[in-house]
């Protein structure tokens, strides 16, 4: 993406936005933080998928992409979309993704009781997103544009309508959402980071 076209890492590119004291300070927070959960999310889909058992571990098992509740994946265009805009979707995405992440661990920690670090992880995982959420939400109010956003997912009927989708008598479809979720965290994060790599 060009700078042309504005960026989170360039605001002064979308000639509607006035830079704003701290903003780059915000930006830069927001990139570290990134950065840092990139690696972590690679690793929570790794450990999820070793104790799901057959047949998620074996190579070129490819399990249905269930549709989740008030969450999907970056969209095609996403990066090329105005920076208010494309932050507006990200912290609704962050916002979406905690009690997500919470119901899987419930499941998980049904499924695999012996499996601590897991549930951990998963834990760890809600935390982390709400902080890169924050961060989101931090930049858009240094930009003026929180006040203008959109329809925000409520995290209680984001995690209603999770809990819905994986039912209790469910066992591989339970199993199959929660690798949805944890894939869709790492995708929310690795987009955040490829968009600072992309103005290195």
């Amino acid at each position: 993406m060009s700078r042309r076209e504005g960026s989170l890492e360039d605001p002064q590119a979308d000639s509607s936005i006035s830079p704003l004291p701290h903003l780059e300070a915000k930006i830069r927070q927001t990139h570290s933080l990134a950065r840092l959960l990139t690696k972590y999310a690679e690793q929570l889909l790794q450990e999820y998928v070793q104790h799901q058992g057959d047949p998620f571990g074996r190579p070129g098992f490819s399990p249905p992409r269930l549709p989740v509740a008030g969450l999907s994946a970056p969209a095609p265009g996403h990066a090329g979309l105005p920076a208010p805009e494309r932050l507006r979707l990200d912290a609704a995405a962050l916002t979406a993704l905690p009690p997500l992440l919470d119901v899987v661990r419930r499941r998980q920690a049904e499924l695999n009781p012996r499996a601590p670090r897991l549930l951990l992880r998963l834990e760890e995982a809600a935390r982390q997103a709400r902080a890169l959420g924050a961060a989101v939400e931090a930049v858009l109010a240094a930009l003026g544009a929180d006040e203008t956003r959109g329809p925000r997912p409520e995290p209680a009927v984001v995690a209603t309508n999770a809990a819905a989708a994986a039912p209790d008598a469910g066992v591989f479809p339970a199993k199959v959402l929660g690798l949805r979720v944890c894939g869709l965290y790492r995708e929310w994060v690795r987009e955040l980071r490829r968009r600072e790599r992309r103005n290195n």
